[in-house]
């Protein structure tokens, strides 16, 4: 799901739990209790459970099921998880691995189980093929994790402040307006020229991160790491022209410069503070969230500019260390179902990884009241088969801190372009070499 951030992290936790490989630790099999036995379920950000446990639970009287960190951003999360990881302790019976970190957990397999030995090899074909070779380690002998979402992308849009801006407001002709990122930084300009009160662009950090792993996915299929692990972020032209284009974004005047999960970020939706954000399916639960009911139907769903892409999505693990794994591995299962992934896309968005429910006429033909009844099943499922991932290395979210820290200083008039990138490049070697 994503989460991004969704979708920040603390490198140095990080580092520091894929260090350690946990084995059985606190758990192995599923221990008697007297009552109900207790799920719980880690997560970040909004993956659209509640109603699934609800039938859940009432299919399977003896279980109750606990959520814990659901709203919260990965920089939260991360963090935490590490940290359970690493003591053998305190992880759920589920856990969300965001798919920036997924390389980094792999590292170490034997912090969870191995879903191969539970019968997962026969629910490859619920997922699409890319989604499900991601879960596996590199010698393909242990799934990690199921997959839940994957991340297309369209452009979230305020119609409020683009009619205040003599805009056109109506979805088709919203996208006609950008067909490139070029075309998006002149209708931002036009924006900007009307003095609304508003940016136009929510954060230069997410706008960066959209077109590099549109790009990316584009053209080599990896960003800041090449399919050898191979540190190329100076020589990745996609990494380079995801800068360029987010340097004319800043240069333009077009960033509202709020930092993505920070509670200034979380209070400007709710004050129409910014017209557009980069919007994979995921960020339409975190928009309604945000925004708050006021907003319904002030906002709507337009094309991204340039060509498609592939933002976020999140994966379903079970910890060794689960006093209930084989209880754990079955609410796996649902959850991240044909089923499953249906109802969790109609509460929060996240665009299903199964062929099967994206074929369904519940997500193809899905509109989004919200999103002033926008077709999100057209705009985001129809292409979902098509996806092109992009490869994220072994310490893809360190490295890409680091980038779009650099990406922060210059949208903040700290460093000039020039400075950033050398500062990017700099420290994204440093983080690597951690």
């Amino acid at each position: 799901m994503g989460v991004i951030p969704r979708r920040r992290l603390a490198a140095v936790a990080l580092a520091a739990a894929t260090a350690l490989v946990v084995t059985a630790g606190c758990g192995g099999g599923d221990s008697a209790e007297d009552g109900p036995i207790t799920l719980t379920v880690d997560v970040f950000g909004q993956f659209g459970y509640e109603q699934l446990y609800q039938e859940y639970m009432a299919a399977h009287p003896d279980v109750k099921i606990v959520e814990r960190g659901t709203g919260g951003n990965l920089d939260e999360y991360s963090p935490k998880l590490t940290q359970w990881l690493a003591a053998g302790k305190g992880a759920g019976d589920i856990v969300a691995i965001e798919e920036g970190l997924l390389v980094e957990y792999k590292a170490n397999p034997g912090n969870f189980v191995n879903l191969l030995d539970h019968g997962a090899a026969d629910l490859k074909g619920n997922f699409l093929d890319w989604k499900w070779n991601a879960g596996l380690t590199a010698d393909g002998k242990q799934l990690i994790g199921l997959g839940t979402d994957v991340g297309g992308m369209a452009m979230c849009y305020r119609k409020d402040l683009f009619a205040k801006a003599g805009l056109p407001t109506e979805r088709d002709a919203v996208s006609k307006l950008w067909p490139t990122w070029p075309d998006y930084i002149r209708v931002g300009e036009q924006f900007a020229a009307k003095q609304t009160g508003a940016s136009f662009v929510d954060a230069a950090t997410n706008t960066f991160n959209t077109i590099l792993l549109q790009t990316a996915g584009n053209t080599q299929g990896y960003s800041y790491y090449d399919t050898s692990d191979n540190l190329v972020v100076d020589s990745n032209p996609a990494v380079r022209q995801a800068w360029d284009t987010t340097m004319d974004i800043v240069d333009s005047g077009l960033a509202g410069k709020y930092l993505a999960w920070s509670e200034e970020w979380v209070s400007a939706f709710k004050q129409a503070k910014f017209a557009t954000i980069a919007c994979p399916a995921w960020m339409t639960g975190v928009i309604e969230g945000n925004a708050g009911p006021s907003a319904k139907g002030k906002w709507d769903i337009a094309r991204v500019p340039g060509n498609g892409g592939n933002w976020g999505g999140s994966y379903l693990a079970v910890p060794k260390q689960s006093k209930h794994q084989a209880r754990a591995i079955e609410l796996a299962k649902f959850l991240t179902s044909a089923k499953g992934q249906i109802g969790a896309f109609k509460a929060k968005g996240p665009l299903p990884s199964s062929p099967q429910a994206l074929d369904d006429p519940a997500i193809a033909d899905a509109t989004n009241a919200y999103f002033s009844d926008a077709p999100v099943g057209q705009i985001f499922a129809a292409g979902a088969k098509n996806l092109k991932p992009v490869y994220m290395g072994p310490k893809n979210q360190a490295v890409r801190t680091e980038v779009e820290n650099a990406v922060r200083t210059v949208e903040l008039g700290q460093r000039s372009p020039a400075q950033g990138w050398t500062d990017a490049v700099a420290n994204a070697k440093k983080a690597a070499a951690k």
